[in-house]
């Protein structure tokens, strides 16, 4: 019964607004790196948040799914579920990119993050 008890509850809530700010991110971060990857503005390419982000898509659109859509609610649930898993490792490759744009726009990076290849921003 202690493990119903309102700490519990708390801390799965916090964990998963946690996600929920990842998947945000990723979506909101996305695009203006592609931009700045397709003018050659960022380098390294983060080649995994692009098959990352590819599989997401996919999934949405592909017919098959792990619980078919004609079941409602579930059939949704799976995507949602699926396709928010797929934004948070999107999320986690754009590290770099947070703080490469951190840094040209005069802001400090997020605490903790870098670019993951040792090099320096241009």
């Amino acid at each position: 019964m202690a493990r119903f008890g309102g700490w519990f509850l708390m801390e799965r809530l916090r964990r998963r607004s946690r996600v929920l700010g990842e998947m945000g991110r990723a979506l909101r971060l996305f695009l203006p790196m592609t931009r700045d990857v397709l003018l050659r503005r960022y380098r390294p390419v983060p080649w995994a948040a692009f098959l990352w982000m590819l599989a997401a898509l996919a999934y949405l659109v592909s017919p098959l799914d792990l619980i078919p859509d004609m079941l409602l609610m579930l059939g949704l649930v799976d995507d949602v579920v699926i396709v928010g898993w797929l934004l948070t490792r999107v999320d986690r490759r754009l590290k770099g990119y947070r703080t490469w744009r951190a840094r040209r726009e005069g802001g400090d990076p997020p605490s903790g993050e870098g670019r993951g290849d040792g090099e320096r921003p241009p």
